[in-house]
């Protein structure tokens, strides 16, 4: 059921406190912004959209703007999620809805959240709306799985594709909101959570509020985001690393069990493994990215690095990698988590 959308924001959620209230406050979508943006400015306003992505990307946010922008007051944006409200009862209700004028505004705008999950009857009877939309009407349909979305409705919206927001954009982003919250957040430290975050605004804004709670003085350190987070020391990462370098399986082996002995996921571990192997085989067959990997990694993490894209560190190639890939795959759906990466070592020594 279609629902009128809130004003009203939780001081608490950092994610909608620090939701983009213009398109120029939009962070990483600047192929979509740049278009919308055009559209208003030439009054050329489709009466559907499709904006497709990943989780956290912006899709909602982005239709919020839009609305705005043509002048939608509040009352008359109504929000649904497909996933609660996905049957043809709750399509015909909207469609009531549809036929009556806006309250306050030259447009009633509707946002279809999680639009994949209608059903098919659903669909059906959206189709019917979008075929001979009334001239006062704006759908934005949201969906992070597109290809469960009808080729019928998809030729009737202008359909935008939502990147997934990079490492660079993210850690900005949470540096910039600690400073708004008054904290003190050390480079490594949002380093961290932008990595955590897996090209998710949401997700990384959450992972920051969690940080912010437990944190006393608002002060945070690498550390601090770690145990938040499951992730491990630097230094068991590099002793990780380092016997990678050496071949030797045992205290590779060693390194990960005592990150998890000591609280960290699996998952998380591999993670923080895989970007350093990355960012030794790039330091070693790309030297001129070494000012762009000097942003990404603090200066001992870089100096690690440096020394491993040698000789030293011969033993980390593209193997290494691709194996540690298949483990980070395999590891959400393993009986263990801790057996994909011990695999993946064992198969490395073979």
């Amino acid at each position: 059921m279609a629902k009128k959308a809130e004003s009203g924001r939780n001081p608490m959620a950092l994610y909608r406190t620090y939701r983009p209230s213009t398109f120029e406050e939009v962070r990483g979508q600047e192929q979509v912004v740049s278009v919308l943006e055009a559209a208003v400015k030439k009054d050329e306003i489709a009466h559907a959209y499709l904006f497709a992505g990943g989780r956290g990307t912006g899709k909602t946010s982005m239709a919020r703007l839009l609305a705005a922008a043509v002048g939608t007051a509040e009352e008359d944006i109504y929000e649904m999620d497909a996933a609660s409200n996905r049957g043809i009862d709750e399509i015909r209700e909207l469609r009531e809805g549809v036929a009556t004028l806006p309250f306050n505004s030259r447009y009633k705008f509707y946002i279809i959240d999680e639009a994949h999950a209608l059903t098919r009857d659903a669909w059906g009877a959206l189709l019917k709306t979008l075929e001979e939309p009334p001239a006062h009407v704006i759908f934005v349909l949201a969906t992070t799985e597109l290809d469960r979305v009808p080729e019928t409705i998809i030729s009737r919206c202008q359909v935008f594709q939502f990147k997934k927001p990079s490492h660079e954009v993210l850690k900005k982003l949470v540096q910039d909101v600690a400073k708004k919250e008054r904290a003190s957040l050390e480079p490594t430290g949002a380093e961290l959570i932008a990595l955590m975050g897996e090209g998710s605004f949401r997700d990384t804004l959450s992972i920051l509020q969690k940080v912010l709670t437990v944190s006393r003085d608002k002060k945070l350190t690498e550390a601090e985001v770690g145990k938040v987070v499951g992730a491990p020391s630097s230094k068991t990462v590099h002793d990780f690393l380092h016997a990678l370098a050496d071949k030797n399986t045992e205290e590779a082996i060693a390194a990960f069990h005592e990150a998890v002995t000591n609280g960290s996921e699996p998952r998380v571990f591999l993670l923080l493994a895989i970007t350093k192997v990355r960012g030794v085989l790039l330091m070693r067959y790309a030297p001129k990215l070494e000012k762009e990997l000097a942003e990404q990694f603090g200066g001992d993490d870089l100096a690690i690095l440096k020394e491993l894209a040698g000789a030293k560190g011969a033993a980390i190639n593209s193997s290494v990698l691709a194996e540690l890939l298949t483990a980070y795959i395999e590891t959400s759906r393993a009986p263990y988590p801790a057996i994909p990466l011990e695999l993946a070592l064992y198969r490395l020594n073979s």
